[in-house]
């Protein structure tokens, strides 16, 4: 698979670490048809990248996200388009909220400025949360008279019910602090320099552990959600036998017991 080509996101690599910029600044990073579209080709590609250990995703200019394009909203979904068009192209954001949810590599979001609707949704399908404290978040839909359609699931799974019925049926504005308490943030920064900081402490954990060992384990998560108990006793176990059996197992269970590094690790 070929490197796509983008003109509003872009798409850069440090060795084995990819990140994926936001790069409609003028527009608050909104997530046009063409931005969502770039960032499935960007996403597929990754994915399809089995030297690639993680992914962050960042955004350009003074925001991460503002959601949703409404201009697209008002042009396409009530004026262009049918009924029928509107629920597959909402599907389609589903089928792109899911393939951030599977990638095969850890997903980091790095949040500045604001992270509104969808952009706050696709950051909660993400696997890290990093976010300066003073980044504003809402779930503004129901504001505009909208349903968080396609985003409500990962919310849910980040904060429980109860809290996303607050802040889905109230739309409140409120900080990284609170989206922490919420549960929509792993680690809070002070500014978006100490943010990278901690995401620079992420990936080299990240780095620590082992690539298919990470991505099984991210398999492992959500079958969870999927199987019954007796079958997740199986899938499990099979995970295991084959992780345990492999080079990798092999390697890293190696290095433990002769005290050195395992060859994914990178000399520093």
């Amino acid at each position: 698979m070929q490197i796509p080509e983008t003109t509003v996101i872009e798409l850069e690599f440090d060795v084995d670490w990819a990140t994926i910029w936001l790069n409609r600044p003028d527009a608050r990073n909104a997530m046009s048809d063409e931005l969502v579209s770039e960032l499935q080709a960007a996403l597929d590609y990754v994915a399809s990248r089995s030297d690639i250990r993680g992914l962050t995703v960042r955004g350009r200019g003074d925001v991460f996200c503002a959601g949703g394009d409404l201009k697209g909203f008002k042009d396409n979904f009530q004026n262009a388009r049918t009924q029928d068009e509107v629920v597959a192209d909402s599907a389609k954001m589903g089928d792109f909220f899911l393939t951030v949810r599977s990638m095969p590599q850890v997903v980091v979001f790095l949040l500045h400025g604001a992270a509104m609707a969808g952009g706050l949704g696709m950051a909660c399908a993400g696997d890290i949360v990093i976010a300066s404290k003073d980044t504003r978040m809402a779930l503004t839909e129901t504001a505009i008279g909208v349903v968080p359609a396609q985003i409500g699931r990962f919310i849910v799974e980040r904060v429980g019910e109860f809290n996303a019925r607050y802040i889905m049926l109230t739309a409140q504005r409120f900080t990284a602090v609170e989206g922490k308490e919420y549960g929509l943030v792993n680690f809070l920064a002070d500014d978006l320099a100490a943010g990278e900081e901690k995401l620079a402490e992420v990936i080299a954990n990240v780095r620590r552990c082992a690539p298919k060992a990470n991505a099984a384990t991210k398999k492992l998560l959500q079958a969870n959600k999927q199987l019954g108990p007796q079958e997740m006793i199986q899938y499990a176990g099979r995970l295991f036998a084959e992780a345990v059996q492999s080079d990798e197992g092999r390697e890293g269970v190696a290095s433990f017991l002769e005290k050195r590094k395992p060859n994914w690790v990178r000399e520093q």
